[in-house]
């Protein structure tokens, strides 16, 4: 799984002002993230506001970001839901020829109880072709996906190869650390916790902010996982502002005014969400300009 470590970016589904997927803003995207120096991408994840778009829009999304991409970087489909079944059956007829691993949420919505995760994944284990991340994130899912939990999946299905945990509890992260298989890893699903769950073991981050600006937040990475902690932390901390403005009004409406600073793709989002405020724009295009001068 060497090709899940470092920096994975849950890619963002830009829009055109009719709300119509913008392809070419997509496809700047991508080649944003492949040149800044990112190592896989995630398609279809909650960033991408995968849950408003069409099945042709998802079909348009995934190929234009596996012609984009063209071989260069390993990528992750997201395959997951609060329904079992339509989730194994999905599973059994998308074509997964071109990724390496599918990320799967954990139920939301629903609130299962702990067997019922288990017996969700483990359905899910069975039918899936491809290696399985799992993704515990229960500020979203409303519940959360217990470290034994984890270690029970991890230890009885070969094929849950990672956990994305953005449980944002450092102590659960420890516990899984400690008692999860060597060859199982754990992935940073939280940006703000990224480098230090890096430094206490963890195999790399699935991003959101990675994506604006791939070159400083995968160099931190890359960093932290070879132990260079000082100046690993002296990049993390001139993110550190970036990080929490991109979620003050909710994900992926600060990523995407980010990518709307970076002349790449427009800040619209589709509803329920909304676009970021002109507030939050400034204080974000504030950040964004005093990262380049620094840089520069």
């Amino acid at each position: 799984m060497e090709h899940l470590y470092g920096t994975g970016v849950a890619l963002v589904t830009p829009f055109n002002d009719d709300f119509s997927v913008d392809v070419a803003g997509l496809q700047r995207v991508v080649e944003h993230s492949i040149t800044g120096g990112v190592d896989y991408l995630v398609v279809l994840g909650t960033t991408a506001e995968t849950a408003t778009l069409t099945q042709a829009e998802k079909e348009l999304v995934v190929k234009t970001i596996i012609q984009t991409n063209a071989g260069r970087l390993s990528l992750v489909l997201g395959v997951g839901g609060n329904n079992t079944a339509l989730v194994v059956e999905e599973l059994k007829t998308i074509d997964l020829s071109e990724f390496a691993a599918i990320l799967s949420v954990s139920p939301y919505y629903n609130k299962p109880t702990q067997e019922g995760i288990y017996q969700h994944f483990k359905a899910i284990s069975i039918a899936s072709p491809k290696p399985i991340i799992i993704y515990n994130v229960p500020g979203r899912t409303g519940s959360n996906m217990q470290a034994s939990t984890t270690i029970r999946l991890a230890q009885d299905f070969k094929n849950i190869v990672a956990i994305k945990e953005a449980c944002g509890d450092m102590n659960q992260i420890g516990e899984i650390l400690k008692e999860k298989p060597e060859d199982f890893l754990l992935i940073s699903g939280d940006d703000i916790t990224a480098l230090p769950t890096v430094l206490a073991g963890g195999a790399g981050v699935i991003s959101v902010i990675g994506q604006g600006l791939p070159a400083e937040f995968s160099r931190m990475i890359r960093l932290g996982m070879q132990k260079e902690i000082g100046e690993a932390y002296e990049i993390h901390h001139s993110l550190e502002e970036g990080m929490n403005l991109i979620f003050e009004e909710g994900n992926p409406a600060g990523i995407k005014a980010i990518f709307e600073i970076l002349t790449i793709s427009k800040a619209i989002v589709r509803l329920p969400l909304m676009e970021a405020t002109p507030s939050l724009k400034s204080k974000i295009n504030h950040f964004v300009t005093a990262l380049n001068e620094v840089s520069a």
